[in-house]
């Protein structure tokens, strides 16, 4: 890879739903690969990644970053829904001429990652679902309180961060300290910052995402394509139990629970998580 994520631009692409996306790509990869397409968490925008775990992602495949509809430097409005979330990333997806792809969502990415592939499966090679909880599960109508309180409100601060991203050991908290230098490395062209309307938005999505509802749980039983579920060991925004119960309903589901980690794990884990979706997405045998 010629550049790092912290050095590439910021691209757009107008698709055919009306909305001009603000997105990253690594470039890269094999040739004819299926592109690994990211989906960001609560209000998160472009710059809310890890450098190192793009980095060690682009290392194999092409990657890309993209703000949804409404999000950060994208175009629109912030969706409500989960469900029209999907369908505007699908927008993206196709704006950029992707026939298949695989995808990462992570936290409220992973609802609408889950959602893409229900709804249009043939585009699905491979999913990777992190911190990721299914619809209608019991106990996810909202979050708890201390953890809306530390990442929604309207000035979020590194410390409020680091206790729902990462746990407070020494070692977790020094990963998160890290995670939070190598984001703000960047100083010249960086993402819009969201907006309070895409934290409602959001907000509002989850919240009814997580309605109980036992039959919906079911939906997850059509998804044949290999799916990997991961997520923190203690977890505070999207419990550990979760993501046993999104792997015990996809029929093709493999789970990793990443030790002394929280909603961040991906960026504290983020060479080994890298590596462990690359044997995933490498897999010929499943």
């Amino acid at each position: 890879m010629a550049e790092g994520y912290s050095e590439l631009a910021n691209e757009r692409v107008s698709a055919a739903n009306g909305i001009e996306y603000a997105y990253r790509d690594t470039g890269g990869g094999s040739e004819g690969g299926v592109p690994l397409v990211l989906l960001q968490h609560f209000r998160g925008n472009l710059d809310n990644w890890d450098p190192a775990l793009i980095d060690a992602l682009a290392s194999t495949r092409r990657v890309i970053t993209f703000d949804n509809a409404g999000v950060g430097g994208s175009a629109g409005t912030t969706p409500d829904t989960i469900e029209q979330m999907a369908r505007d990333a699908l927008a993206f997806i196709a704006a950029l001429d992707f026939g298949q792809v695989d995808l990462l969502g992570f936290s409220i990415g992973s609802f609408v990652a889950q959602q893409i592939a229900l709804v249009r499966p043939a585009i699905v090679r491979r999913l990777v679902l992190a911190s990721a909880a299914p619809q209608g599960a019991a106990g996810m109508h909202g979050w708890a309180p201390e953890v809306i309180g530390a990442v929604g409100t309207p000035h979020t601060s590194p410390e409020a961060y680091l206790s729902v991203f990462f746990t407070g050991s020494d070692s977790s908290r020094h990963a998160g300290t890290e995670a939070l230098r190598r984001m703000y490395a960047r100083t010249q062209d960086r993402d819009t910052a969201t907006a309070w309307a895409t934290r409602e938005a959001q907000y509002d999505a989850v919240c009814t995402w997580g309605i109980p509802d036992h039959a919906r749980l079911q939906r997850l039983s059509c998804l044949q394509m290999p799916v990997f579920v991961a997520n923190g060991d203690s977890d505070p925004m999207i419990l550990p139990h979760y993501s046993y119960l999104l792997a015990g309903l996809i029929p093709h589901a493999r789970i990793k629970i990443y030790p002394d980690s929280a909603h961040g794990f991906l960026f504290q884990h983020h060479a080994e998580f890298a590596a462990d979706i690359e044997t995933f997405l490498a897999d010929t045998n499943s």
